[in-house]
Protein backbone atom coordinates (compact mmCIF):
# COMPACT_ATOMS: atom_id res chain seq x y z
CA UNK A 1 0.00 0.00 0.00
CA UNK A 2 1.66 3.22 -0.70
CA UNK A 3 1.47 6.10 0.79
CA UNK A 4 1.66 10.01 0.10
CA UNK A 5 4.54 11.56 2.23
CA UNK A 6 2.20 14.95 2.74
CA UNK A 7 1.71 16.36 5.70
CA UNK A 8 -1.65 16.84 7.07
CA UNK A 9 -2.73 19.45 9.36
CA UNK A 10 -4.69 18.13 12.88
CA UNK A 11 -5.84 19.30 15.65
CA UNK A 12 -3.95 17.86 18.94
CA UNK A 13 -4.59 20.11 21.71
CA UNK A 14 -7.38 20.57 23.59
CA UNK A 15 -6.94 23.17 26.05
CA UNK A 16 -11.10 24.46 26.23
CA UNK A 17 -12.20 21.59 23.83
CA UNK A 18 -13.28 19.66 27.13
CA UNK A 19 -13.84 22.63 29.28
CA UNK A 20 -17.88 21.82 28.64
CA UNK A 21 -17.52 18.83 30.41
CA UNK A 22 -16.37 20.47 33.23
CA UNK A 23 -18.88 23.22 32.97
CA UNK A 24 -21.93 20.87 32.69
CA UNK A 25 -23.43 18.95 35.73
CA UNK A 26 -21.93 15.59 36.01
CA UNK A 27 -24.52 13.92 34.88
CA UNK A 28 -22.45 13.71 31.46
CA UNK A 29 -21.55 10.14 30.01
CA UNK A 30 -19.29 10.52 26.58
CA UNK A 31 -20.01 7.69 23.25
CA UNK A 32 -18.62 7.13 19.87
CA UNK A 33 -20.15 7.83 16.62
CA UNK A 34 -19.26 6.52 13.26
CA UNK A 35 -20.68 6.71 9.89
CA UNK A 36 -19.42 7.80 6.73
CA UNK A 37 -19.47 10.13 3.63
CA UNK A 38 -21.23 7.94 0.49
CA UNK A 39 -19.65 5.04 0.97
CA UNK A 40 -22.57 2.97 1.48
CA UNK A 41 -23.12 2.34 -1.93
CA UNK A 42 -19.94 0.39 -1.90
CA UNK A 43 -21.32 -2.43 0.35
CA UNK A 44 -21.54 -5.83 -1.38
CA UNK A 45 -24.62 -5.85 0.60
CA UNK A 46 -28.19 -5.05 -0.92
CA UNK A 47 -28.95 -1.56 0.18
CA UNK A 48 -31.98 -1.02 2.10
CA UNK A 49 -34.66 1.75 2.33
CA UNK A 50 -33.35 4.75 4.01
CA UNK A 51 -35.14 6.62 6.71
CA UNK A 52 -33.80 9.39 8.62
CA UNK A 53 -34.89 8.38 12.00
CA UNK A 54 -34.85 4.32 11.84
CA UNK A 55 -32.27 3.89 9.14
CA UNK A 56 -30.33 6.82 7.36
CA UNK A 57 -27.45 5.02 6.57
CA UNK A 58 -29.67 2.14 4.29
CA UNK A 59 -29.32 -0.89 6.58
CA UNK A 60 -30.26 -4.20 4.34
CA UNK A 61 -32.86 -6.01 5.73
CA UNK A 62 -31.24 -9.26 5.74
CA UNK A 63 -27.17 -9.27 5.91
CA UNK A 64 -24.15 -9.75 8.40
CA UNK A 65 -22.65 -7.24 10.31
CA UNK A 66 -19.11 -8.27 11.27
CA UNK A 67 -17.24 -6.12 14.29
CA UNK A 68 -13.87 -6.69 16.05
CA UNK A 69 -13.71 -5.20 19.24
CA UNK A 70 -10.46 -4.48 21.42
CA UNK A 71 -10.80 -6.45 24.53
CA UNK A 72 -9.13 -4.81 27.11
CA UNK A 73 -10.13 -2.86 30.61
CA UNK A 74 -13.43 -1.89 29.09
CA UNK A 75 -14.75 -5.52 27.75
CA UNK A 76 -16.41 -5.96 24.47
CA UNK A 77 -19.95 -6.03 26.35
CA UNK A 78 -20.80 -2.83 26.24
CA UNK A 79 -20.71 -3.86 21.99
CA UNK A 80 -22.68 -6.61 22.37
CA UNK A 81 -25.70 -4.21 24.57
CA UNK A 82 -25.58 -2.45 21.60
CA UNK A 83 -26.01 -4.87 19.17
CA UNK A 84 -28.92 -6.52 21.38
CA UNK A 85 -30.48 -3.11 20.20
CA UNK A 86 -29.25 -3.65 16.49
CA UNK A 87 -30.59 -6.58 16.34
CA UNK A 88 -34.52 -5.89 17.61
CA UNK A 89 -34.05 -3.21 15.29
CA UNK A 90 -32.71 -5.45 12.01
CA UNK A 91 -33.74 -8.69 13.14
CA UNK A 92 -32.88 -10.40 10.03
CA UNK A 93 -29.03 -9.13 9.77
CA UNK A 94 -26.86 -11.64 11.46
CA UNK A 95 -24.49 -9.93 13.92
CA UNK A 96 -21.33 -10.82 14.90
CA UNK A 97 -18.89 -9.23 17.47
CA UNK A 98 -15.54 -10.36 17.90
CA UNK A 99 -12.81 -9.84 20.61
CA UNK A 100 -9.24 -8.89 19.68
CA UNK A 101 -6.59 -8.23 22.12
CA UNK A 102 -3.83 -7.52 19.00
CA UNK A 103 -5.48 -5.47 16.71
CA UNK A 104 -3.01 -4.97 14.16
CA UNK A 105 -1.54 -8.93 13.96
CA UNK A 106 -5.42 -9.34 12.90
CA UNK A 107 -6.40 -6.97 10.98
CA UNK A 108 -3.96 -5.77 8.72
CA UNK A 109 -4.09 -9.15 7.07
CA UNK A 110 -7.87 -8.24 6.70
CA UNK A 111 -6.92 -4.70 4.98
CA UNK A 112 -4.61 -6.03 2.98
CA UNK A 113 -6.46 -8.90 1.56
CA UNK A 114 -9.69 -6.66 1.26
CA UNK A 115 -11.78 -8.19 3.55
CA UNK A 116 -12.25 -5.99 6.68
CA UNK A 117 -14.72 -5.94 9.66
CA UNK A 118 -17.50 -3.47 9.37
CA UNK A 119 -16.25 -2.22 12.03
CA UNK A 120 -13.20 -2.20 14.70
CA UNK A 121 -12.45 -0.74 17.99
CA UNK A 122 -9.49 0.12 17.13
CA UNK A 123 -7.51 0.39 20.77
CA UNK A 124 -4.95 -1.31 22.92
CA UNK A 125 -1.12 -1.25 22.78
CA UNK A 126 -0.91 -3.37 19.30
CA UNK A 127 -3.25 -1.08 17.62
CA UNK A 128 -2.91 -0.31 13.93
CA UNK A 129 -0.90 3.20 13.11
CA UNK A 130 -3.87 5.79 11.53
CA UNK A 131 -1.11 7.08 9.21
CA UNK A 132 -1.21 3.45 7.01
CA UNK A 133 -4.81 2.89 6.88
CA UNK A 134 -6.05 6.72 6.56
CA UNK A 135 -7.23 6.27 3.11
CA UNK A 136 -9.13 2.70 3.47
CA UNK A 137 -11.50 4.42 5.93
CA UNK A 138 -14.73 5.64 5.99
CA UNK A 139 -15.54 9.63 6.43
CA UNK A 140 -17.89 9.05 9.81
CA UNK A 141 -18.77 13.02 9.52
CA UNK A 142 -22.05 11.12 8.28
CA UNK A 143 -22.83 9.85 11.60
CA UNK A 144 -22.57 12.70 13.23
CA UNK A 145 -24.86 14.45 11.64
CA UNK A 146 -27.50 11.19 11.53
CA UNK A 147 -30.25 11.94 14.49
CA UNK A 148 -29.42 8.78 17.53
CA UNK A 149 -31.86 6.43 18.15
CA UNK A 150 -33.68 9.34 20.29
CA UNK A 151 -34.49 11.66 17.64
CA UNK A 152 -31.09 14.24 18.26
CA UNK A 153 -28.93 14.72 16.15
CA UNK A 154 -25.70 13.24 17.00
CA UNK A 155 -22.91 15.78 16.93
CA UNK A 156 -25.32 18.10 18.94
CA UNK A 157 -24.85 15.46 21.94
CA UNK A 158 -21.28 14.70 22.24
CA UNK A 159 -18.76 17.13 24.34
CA UNK A 160 -17.01 19.50 22.56
CA UNK A 161 -13.70 18.68 21.42
CA UNK A 162 -14.52 14.38 21.15
CA UNK A 163 -14.00 14.50 17.83
CA UNK A 164 -10.36 16.01 17.41
CA UNK A 165 -8.21 13.08 18.38
CA UNK A 166 -10.04 11.03 15.34
CA UNK A 167 -10.05 13.72 12.84
CA UNK A 168 -7.25 13.89 10.34
CA UNK A 169 -6.72 16.44 7.37
CA UNK A 170 -10.97 17.59 7.98
CA UNK A 171 -11.39 13.79 7.77
CA UNK A 172 -13.15 12.15 10.85
CA UNK A 173 -11.41 9.10 10.66
CA UNK A 174 -12.45 7.89 14.03
CA UNK A 175 -14.95 7.83 16.60
CA UNK A 176 -13.52 7.48 19.97
CA UNK A 177 -16.27 6.63 22.26
CA UNK A 178 -14.40 6.85 25.91
CA UNK A 179 -13.38 10.09 27.71
CA UNK A 180 -10.13 9.17 28.85
CA UNK A 181 -8.87 10.74 31.91
CA UNK A 182 -5.70 9.98 32.35
CA UNK A 183 -4.39 9.84 35.94
CA UNK A 184 -2.26 8.79 38.98
CA UNK A 185 -4.42 6.38 40.96
CA UNK A 186 -4.16 5.86 44.88
CA UNK A 187 -5.99 4.45 47.49
CA UNK A 188 -7.93 7.24 49.35
CA UNK A 189 -8.75 4.93 52.44
CA UNK A 190 -5.11 4.19 52.79
CA UNK A 191 -3.70 7.69 52.06
CA UNK A 192 -6.36 8.28 55.38
CA UNK A 193 -5.15 5.96 56.97
CA UNK A 194 -1.69 7.00 56.78
CA UNK A 195 -2.32 10.62 56.76
CA UNK A 196 -0.78 11.34 53.55
CA UNK A 197 -1.73 13.36 50.50
CA UNK A 198 -0.64 12.63 46.82
CA UNK A 199 2.11 14.58 45.65
CA UNK A 200 1.91 17.20 43.35
CA UNK A 201 5.43 17.69 43.19
CA UNK A 202 8.18 14.87 42.03
CA UNK A 203 10.22 15.85 45.36
CA UNK A 204 6.71 15.52 47.19
CA UNK A 205 6.53 11.85 45.40
CA UNK A 206 10.28 11.08 46.71
CA UNK A 207 9.23 12.11 50.15
CA UNK A 208 6.02 9.60 49.49
CA UNK A 209 8.57 6.77 48.62
CA UNK A 210 10.82 7.42 51.32
CA UNK A 211 7.53 7.79 54.31
CA UNK A 212 6.09 4.06 52.56
CA UNK A 213 10.12 2.73 53.26
CA UNK A 214 9.47 3.94 56.74
CA UNK A 215 6.39 2.34 57.47
CA UNK A 216 7.41 -1.18 55.36
CA UNK A 217 10.39 -2.33 53.57
CA UNK A 218 7.83 -4.04 51.42
CA UNK A 219 5.87 -1.01 50.63
CA UNK A 220 7.01 0.63 47.30
CA UNK A 221 6.08 4.42 45.45
CA UNK A 222 4.93 2.01 42.28
CA UNK A 223 4.36 -1.18 40.58
CA UNK A 224 4.50 -1.89 36.88
CA UNK A 225 3.79 -4.48 34.57
CA UNK A 226 5.72 -5.37 31.12
CA UNK A 227 3.13 -5.03 28.85
CA UNK A 228 2.40 -1.55 30.04
CA UNK A 229 5.69 -0.41 31.16
CA UNK A 230 4.94 3.21 28.82
CA UNK A 231 2.09 3.79 31.44
CA UNK A 232 5.00 5.92 33.12
CA UNK A 233 6.03 7.01 29.87
CA UNK A 234 2.28 8.93 29.46
CA UNK A 235 2.61 9.84 32.57
CA UNK A 236 6.17 11.70 32.02
CA UNK A 237 4.80 13.72 28.90
CA UNK A 238 1.98 14.43 30.54
CA UNK A 239 4.19 16.15 33.64
CA UNK A 240 6.86 17.47 31.22
CA UNK A 241 3.81 19.64 29.25
CA UNK A 242 2.90 20.83 32.42
CA UNK A 243 6.56 21.80 33.72
CA UNK A 244 7.91 22.77 29.71
CA UNK A 245 4.14 24.32 27.87
CA UNK A 246 2.96 23.70 24.97
CA UNK A 247 6.39 23.53 23.27
CA UNK A 248 7.01 20.17 24.54
CA UNK A 249 4.17 18.33 23.17
CA UNK A 250 4.32 19.97 19.38
CA UNK A 251 7.73 18.70 19.59
CA UNK A 252 6.89 14.93 19.77
CA UNK A 253 4.12 15.28 17.83
CA UNK A 254 6.27 16.72 15.14
CA UNK A 255 8.46 14.04 15.48
CA UNK A 256 11.56 16.55 15.72
CA UNK A 257 15.13 15.46 16.06
CA UNK A 258 15.68 16.96 19.64
CA UNK A 259 11.85 16.34 20.73
CA UNK A 260 12.97 13.74 23.36
CA UNK A 261 16.10 16.32 24.83
CA UNK A 262 13.62 19.06 25.93
CA UNK A 263 14.73 20.05 29.25
CA UNK A 264 11.39 19.92 30.75
CA UNK A 265 11.61 16.11 30.01
CA UNK A 266 14.58 15.41 31.32
CA UNK A 267 13.84 16.91 34.60
CA UNK A 268 11.04 14.57 34.56
CA UNK A 269 12.91 11.90 33.57
CA UNK A 270 15.87 12.51 36.22
CA UNK A 271 12.83 12.86 38.70
CA UNK A 272 11.82 9.12 38.09
CA UNK A 273 15.23 7.60 37.97
CA UNK A 274 15.99 9.33 41.65
CA UNK A 275 13.04 6.80 42.21
CA UNK A 276 13.97 3.94 40.75
CA UNK A 277 17.87 4.72 42.09
CA UNK A 278 15.97 4.69 45.62
CA UNK A 279 14.39 0.98 45.10
CA UNK A 280 10.77 3.01 44.96
CA UNK A 281 10.00 0.81 41.96
CA UNK A 282 8.33 -2.67 43.09
CA UNK A 283 10.94 -4.66 41.93
CA UNK A 284 10.37 -7.23 38.69
CA UNK A 285 7.96 -5.41 36.66
CA UNK A 286 9.65 -5.97 33.71
CA UNK A 287 8.98 -9.93 34.25
CA UNK A 288 5.31 -9.08 35.79
CA UNK A 289 2.00 -9.48 33.74
CA UNK A 290 0.70 -6.17 33.76
CA UNK A 291 -2.37 -7.23 35.17
CA UNK A 292 -0.56 -8.56 38.22
CA UNK A 293 0.92 -5.54 38.84
CA UNK A 294 -1.59 -3.24 39.14
CA UNK A 295 -3.22 -6.44 41.52
CA UNK A 296 0.03 -5.87 43.81
CA UNK A 297 -1.25 -2.20 44.20
CA UNK A 298 -5.47 -2.40 44.07
CA UNK A 299 -5.68 -5.66 45.91
CA UNK A 300 -1.88 -6.00 47.86
CA UNK A 301 -1.50 -2.93 48.34
CA UNK A 302 2.40 -2.84 48.25
CA UNK A 303 2.25 0.05 46.18
CA UNK A 304 1.02 3.56 46.44
CA UNK A 305 0.18 4.93 43.01
CA UNK A 306 -0.62 3.59 39.96
CA UNK A 307 -0.34 5.91 36.95
CA UNK A 308 -3.41 4.71 34.43
CA UNK A 309 -6.27 6.05 31.79
CA UNK A 310 -9.76 5.70 33.82
CA UNK A 311 -10.52 2.17 32.66
CA UNK A 312 -8.40 0.83 35.69
CA UNK A 313 -11.21 0.57 37.73
CA UNK A 314 -13.51 -1.55 35.71
CA UNK A 315 -10.24 -3.10 34.84
CA UNK A 316 -9.43 -4.51 38.21
CA UNK A 317 -12.78 -4.39 39.42
CA UNK A 318 -12.52 -8.36 40.38
CA UNK A 319 -8.84 -7.28 42.17
CA UNK A 320 -9.38 -4.66 44.66
CA UNK A 321 -9.51 -4.68 48.12
CA UNK A 322 -12.88 -3.77 49.64
CA UNK A 323 -12.91 -0.11 50.80
CA UNK A 324 -10.41 0.23 48.49
CA UNK A 325 -11.80 4.22 47.50
CA UNK A 326 -9.75 4.36 44.16
CA UNK A 327 -9.51 8.14 43.44
CA UNK A 328 -7.58 10.15 40.79
CA UNK A 329 -5.26 12.72 41.31
CA UNK A 330 -3.04 15.20 38.61
CA UNK A 331 0.20 13.91 37.87
CA UNK A 332 3.23 15.94 39.53
CA UNK A 333 4.98 18.55 38.45
CA UNK A 334 8.91 19.51 38.69
CA UNK A 335 9.26 23.05 39.82
CA UNK A 336 7.01 25.14 41.85
CA UNK A 337 6.53 27.57 38.32
CA UNK A 338 5.15 25.04 35.76
CA UNK A 339 4.06 26.61 32.16
CA UNK A 340 0.85 24.81 33.04
CA UNK A 341 -1.10 24.50 36.18
CA UNK A 342 -0.14 21.32 38.09
CA UNK A 343 -3.72 20.67 37.97
CA UNK A 344 -3.68 20.79 34.08
CA UNK A 345 -4.75 17.36 32.62
CA UNK A 346 -4.17 14.40 29.50
CA UNK A 347 -7.72 13.79 29.11
CA UNK A 348 -9.09 12.86 25.59
CA UNK A 349 -11.67 10.80 23.59
CA UNK A 350 -10.24 7.31 23.19
CA UNK A 351 -11.47 4.01 22.05
CA UNK A 352 -11.32 4.68 18.43
CA UNK A 353 -13.86 3.26 16.16
CA UNK A 354 -13.43 2.85 12.66
CA UNK A 355 -15.43 1.83 9.28
CA UNK A 356 -13.36 0.29 6.67
CA UNK A 357 -14.96 1.59 3.56
CA UNK A 358 -14.26 -2.40 2.37
CA UNK A 359 -16.62 -3.63 4.85
CA UNK A 360 -19.30 -6.04 3.06
CA UNK A 361 -21.39 -3.88 5.07
CA UNK A 362 -20.42 -0.51 6.01
CA UNK A 363 -24.26 0.67 6.36
CA UNK A 364 -24.57 -2.05 9.30
CA UNK A 365 -21.24 -0.41 10.64
CA UNK A 366 -22.24 2.62 11.01
CA UNK A 367 -25.62 1.50 12.39
CA UNK A 368 -24.16 -0.12 15.28
CA UNK A 369 -21.90 3.12 16.01
CA UNK A 370 -24.86 5.15 16.16
CA UNK A 371 -26.62 3.08 18.19
CA UNK A 372 -23.60 2.71 20.53
CA UNK A 373 -24.05 6.85 20.54
CA UNK A 374 -27.85 6.06 22.12
CA UNK A 375 -28.47 7.63 25.40
CA UNK A 376 -29.66 4.30 26.19
CA UNK A 377 -26.28 2.49 25.38
CA UNK A 378 -23.95 5.74 26.61
CA UNK A 379 -25.28 5.30 30.14
CA UNK A 380 -25.31 1.43 30.33
CA UNK A 381 -21.25 2.07 29.08
CA UNK A 382 -20.92 4.41 32.15
CA UNK A 383 -22.80 2.75 34.94
CA UNK A 384 -21.43 -0.57 33.76
CA UNK A 385 -17.47 0.59 33.04
CA UNK A 386 -17.79 3.04 35.40
CA UNK A 387 -16.16 5.56 33.09
CA UNK A 388 -17.47 8.30 31.03
CA UNK A 389 -18.64 8.31 27.16
CA UNK A 390 -18.35 10.88 24.51
CA UNK A 391 -22.31 11.08 25.03
CA UNK A 392 -23.09 14.29 27.28
CA UNK A 393 -26.02 13.25 30.27
CA UNK A 394 -25.51 10.13 31.34
CA UNK A 395 -23.86 10.55 34.38
CA UNK A 396 -24.93 10.95 37.79
CA UNK A 397 -23.69 13.80 40.64
CA UNK A 398 -22.48 10.12 42.37
CA UNK A 399 -21.02 8.31 39.74
CA UNK A 400 -23.18 5.37 40.25
CA UNK A 401 -21.11 5.17 43.42
CA UNK A 402 -17.85 5.06 42.04
CA UNK A 403 -15.26 7.29 43.82
CA UNK A 404 -12.95 7.27 40.75
CA UNK A 405 -15.60 8.41 38.53
CA UNK A 406 -16.15 10.90 40.92
CA UNK A 407 -13.13 12.35 41.21
CA UNK A 408 -12.70 12.54 37.25
CA UNK A 409 -15.12 14.46 37.30
CA UNK A 410 -13.04 17.17 39.58
CA UNK A 411 -10.16 16.84 38.41
CA UNK A 412 -11.54 17.73 35.09
CA UNK A 413 -12.94 20.53 37.05
CA UNK A 414 -9.76 21.65 38.70
CA UNK A 415 -8.21 21.31 35.40
CA UNK A 416 -10.83 23.57 33.86
CA UNK A 417 -9.41 24.65 30.53
CA UNK A 418 -5.93 23.22 31.02
CA UNK A 419 -6.80 20.10 29.28
CA UNK A 420 -4.58 18.31 26.45
CA UNK A 421 -3.86 15.75 24.94
CA UNK A 422 -0.91 13.89 22.62
CA UNK A 423 -1.34 11.33 19.65
CA UNK A 424 2.18 10.64 17.91
CA UNK A 425 2.26 7.83 19.63
CA UNK A 426 -0.84 6.05 18.35
CA UNK A 427 -0.91 7.43 15.38
CA UNK A 428 2.61 5.90 14.18
CA UNK A 429 2.43 2.71 15.90
CA UNK A 430 5.53 3.33 18.25
CA UNK A 431 4.30 1.93 21.86
CA UNK A 432 5.49 -2.03 21.06
CA UNK A 433 8.74 -0.50 20.36
CA UNK A 434 9.04 2.01 23.10
CA UNK A 435 7.76 -0.61 25.65
CA UNK A 436 11.58 -1.61 25.70
CA UNK A 437 13.43 1.21 27.03
CA UNK A 438 10.83 1.94 29.62
CA UNK A 439 11.11 -1.82 30.60
CA UNK A 440 14.79 -1.53 31.13
CA UNK A 441 14.74 2.07 32.65
CA UNK A 442 12.18 0.94 35.70
CA UNK A 443 14.44 -1.99 36.15
CA UNK A 444 17.48 0.59 36.40
CA UNK A 445 19.15 -1.66 34.13
CA UNK A 446 19.47 1.89 31.92
CA UNK A 447 19.22 5.37 32.83
CA UNK A 448 18.43 8.91 31.40
CA UNK A 449 20.54 9.36 28.63
CA UNK A 450 20.17 5.50 27.17
CA UNK A 451 16.24 5.79 27.71
CA UNK A 452 16.44 9.33 25.94
CA UNK A 453 18.74 7.99 22.69
CA UNK A 454 16.56 5.01 22.77
CA UNK A 455 13.11 7.07 22.25
CA UNK A 456 14.42 9.36 20.28
CA UNK A 457 15.88 6.69 18.04
CA UNK A 458 12.19 4.88 17.46
CA UNK A 459 10.89 8.85 16.98
CA UNK A 460 13.64 9.58 14.07
CA UNK A 461 13.18 5.94 12.35
CA UNK A 462 9.23 7.06 12.08
CA UNK A 463 10.49 10.70 10.87
CA UNK A 464 13.11 9.17 8.35
CA UNK A 465 10.57 7.48 6.92
CA UNK A 466 9.06 8.60 3.49
CA UNK A 467 6.65 5.75 3.30
CA UNK A 468 5.10 7.19 6.15
CA UNK A 469 2.55 9.99 5.90
CA UNK A 470 3.17 12.34 8.05
CA UNK A 471 0.69 14.76 10.03
CA UNK A 472 1.51 17.86 10.90
CA UNK A 473 0.05 19.36 14.44
CA UNK A 474 -0.32 23.43 15.01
Amino acid sequence: MSIQNKPLQRRGFLRGALATAVLLPMGGALASCAGGGDSADKSAAPAGDVDPTKNPFGVAKTGALDAVIFKGGYGIDYVDFAGAIFTKNFPDVSVKISPSTDIAQEMQPRFVGGTPPDLIDNSGAKAMGFSGILDQLEDLTSVTEANNLEGTKISDTLFDGVLAPGTFGGKVAAINYVLTVYAMWYSASLFKENGWTPPTTWEEALALGAKAKEKSKDLYLFAWGKEAATYYQEMAIASAIKEGGDDVRLALENLKPDAWSNPAIQSVFTAMEKAVKAGYFKPGGSGTVFTAAQAQWSNDQTALLYPSGSWIENEMKDLTKKGFEMTGAAVPVVSDSPKLPQTGLHSAAGEPFIVPSKGVNVAAGKELLRTMLSKEAATNFAKTKLAPTVVKGTVPADGFGSTALVSQTDLLDAAGKDIFTWNFIDLYGMNADMLVPWNSFLDGKIDVAALTKALQEITDKVAKNDSVEKIEVK
